[in-house]
């Protein structure tokens, strides 16, 4: 009677575990699901203006950080409690073992695999932050030689082809913000209003952005859109308020009669 009882809470202890692995293949499933998107994309990426077009795109980014963060601090949360739940369902299915060990059972593997480890820095001498390509500074430095010498549409050029032949470079914003410049020489004001924001918000928070904000703002007034140049030029103070564009920015609203 007694070894009947013993074999039917071996089995009632074997059923538990396999219904706790079944919760935790749920849990897995689960998990799977949420790398499988829900439809098409709809970012609300609206705006009347180039600068509440960039804001709605900061705060968009903003948004889905939030979102992403959350995520991931769920997905820990399960990942841990999967992990711990796996330890003990080893744990007891060694109890049930005649010749398991339960001192020898190594620490359980996490769940989804471990963590890619982090290598600390070592400490060396300073390095720029990004090197340059072979010829890349010497080209922009042709380009802005051009353009202090007056030949604009040479600059124009050399700042286009630049651009084109250094995707990514660390001194795009100025070569757009150059060749705008150089296209304004020309007399080419709306070539150089898009050449002025694409160095903006290439890097609108880079050095050479106040100067960038303020020429497409001059640049938009140029134009005609008086409303969108004193809206762009009155960011500049917002943005940023030390920034020596700022009183060029005041000089410009005050010439186009900005309230």
């Amino acid at each position: 009677m007694l070894a009947g009882q013993g074999m039917a809470q071996d089995q009632q202890t074997l059923a538990d575990i396999r219904q706790e692995l079944t919760v935790l293949h749920v849990e897995i499933q689960r998990l799977k699901r949420e790398f499988s998107t829900t439809g098409a994309p709809s970012p609300n990426l609206a705006g009347n203006s180039v600068l509440e077009r960039v804001d709605a795109i900061e705060t968009e980014l903003q948004r889905l950080t939030s979102l992403t963060e959350q995520l991931n601090a769920r997905i820990d949360r399960i990942v841990a409690d999967g992990t711990n739940k796996v330890g003990d369902l080893e744990f007891r299915l060694c109890e049930l073992e005649a010749n398991c060990d339960i001192s020898k059972l190594s620490e359980t593997s996490t769940l989804g695999g471990s963590s890619p480890s982090v290598t600390a820095p070592v400490a060396t001498s300073p390095q720029p932050q990004t090197e340059l390509a072979v010829g890349e500074k010497a080209e922009f430095d042709a380009a802005s030689q051009a353009l202090a010498a007056g030949d604009y549409r040479m600059a124009a050029d050399l700042f286009a082809q630049f651009d084109r032949s250094y995707p990514g470079s660390p001194l795009a914003a100025e070569a757009r913000l150059n060749r705008g410049k150089a296209l304004e020489g020309l007399g080419d004001t709306r070539e150089a209003a898009r050449a002025f924001l694409a160095s903006f918000t290439g890097d609108s928070t880079g050095p050479v952005a106040p100067e960038a904000l303020y020429k497409l703002g001059a640049a938009l007034g140029k134009l005609g859109q008086t409303s969108q140049a004193c809206v762009t030029l009155g960011e500049v103070a917002v943005r940023f308020p030390n920034a020596p564009a700022v009183a060029e920015a005041g000089r410009e609203m005050s010439s186009l009669g900005c309230s």
